[in-house]
């Protein structure tokens, strides 16, 4: 069960007196907001530990259109990526696309057939102003994506009821914020899915609890922190355990100009044998043709390393930009053998821009072909 949070935060508050204060969703057209979260999740099967997982959501969404009640159009994209044992860099597993009208106090107006966010109705203001220490309670709902797991084709929706909690103002980071305490407790028996894998969820319990830290300036959210732990029962018997805690701050970036980006890296590696820079739909690229490694493995060879080096050196002139490190090999093998090996061949690339200082391991995402 991944955890993804920081999206539905893409929202404000503004101050209406000294300490009372009316919370509310704020949307202005062409803005563009990114967040990324972070999580450490123990997984037990069985109640024995089975594995630690550290995993990296990067979140990137757009309001392409403002409606007159206030309610915006939120439109996105959701990458989940993992961290193996012994990897620096983060692997990417899945990309969701998603798009919602989203209300001035919190409703999802959504359609059914999008698997993200994963949490809806969170948080949600009611339509008073708020004081430190007032409290209030509103519905909500997790639905996941259990199309791997359990062959169910349709988002798999999990009802609670949140309690909120304005905590009031704190300084944090050098700015000046408003807490505010989520929690909610799970404890859910579904029906038996009409289509399933043959094994099937049958019980799910749990909780969540979560700290926002709003900006009232920039009318958004500036971090989160949450605690986790869930139970899931299985119908084969077997009980499936997450225990773990998650993080997501917004990411300050400019607007991307990418010929101009392409044009200064280009300028950069001038001179340097095999590397030729593009823009494209994803940003800039850097492509260095023919890396060598170990015949049949993931280790570099020696006469890389200065390579990547000057190439971490360049990185590092652009901090606010997010690093995909994309990893292609030759037609041989099977298509799996291929598919891990480029896997780990663009980690071990990754780890070594990470080791370099071209990026914390939180920034660079990993993937083959």
């Amino acid at each position: 069960m991944k955890r993804w949070v920081a999206a539905f935060f893409l929202a404000g508050a503004f101050a209406s007196g000294l300490q009372a204060e009316r919370f509310e969703h704020k949307f202005r057209a062409g803005e563009k907001y990114r967040f990324l979260s972070t999580v450490e999740e123990d997984v037990y099967v069985n109640r024995r530990l089975s594995y630690r997982a550290q995993i990296a959501n990067r979140i990137s969404f757009e309001v392409p259109e403002v409606f007159p009640d206030g309610s915006g159009l939120l439109r996105g994209t959701f990458s989940t990526s993992t961290r193996f044992q012994g990897l620096a860099a983060y692997v990417q597993d899945q990309t969701y696309e998603s798009e919602y009208k989203l209300s001035r106090n919190g409703l999802f107006d959504i359609s059914p057939r999008f698997f993200m966010p994963v949490v809806r109705n969170v948080p949600t203001f009611p339509d008073r102003d708020l004081a430190p220490g007032d409290t209030w309670a509103a519905p909500g709902e997790e639905r996941h994506d259990f199309r791997t797991d359990f062959g169910i084709p349709d988002p798999f929706v999990i009802p609670f009821t949140a309690s909120y909690t304005f905590v009031g103002p704190e300084t944090r980071d050098g700015l000046d914020l408003r807490v505010i305490k989520v929690s909610y407790t799970i404890f859910h028996r579904p029906p038996e899915p009409l289509i399933h894998s043959g094994v099937f969820p049958t019980q799910i319990a749990g909780w969540s609890e979560q700290t926002l830290y709003w900006d009232p300036l920039r009318g958004g959210l500036h971090s989160y922190e949450e605690s986790f732990q869930f139970v899931l029962e299985r119908s084969d018997g077997t009980t499936v355990e997450f225990r773990g805690k998650a993080a997501s701050r917004m990411l300050e970036a400019p607007p991307l100009d990418r010929d101009a980006l392409a044009r200064e890296l280009q300028e950069a590696t001038k001179g340097m044998e095999n590397v030729t820079v593009q823009a494209g739909d994803e940003g800039v690229t850097i492509t260095i043709e023919n890396i060598q490694f170990e015949a049949d493995s993931a280790r570099l060879l020696p006469s890389e390393l200065e390579k990547i080096a000057r190439i971490a050196d360049i990185l590092k002139a652009y901090p606010e930009r997010d690093i995909l490190v994309e990893g292609h090999t030759a037609l041989a093998g099977t298509a799996a053998g291929r598919q891990k090996l480029s896997v780990e061949r663009a980690a071990a690339v990754a780890d070594r821009l990470v080791n370099l200082g071209a990026r914390t391991a939180d920034r660079i995402i990993v993937r083959g072909w």
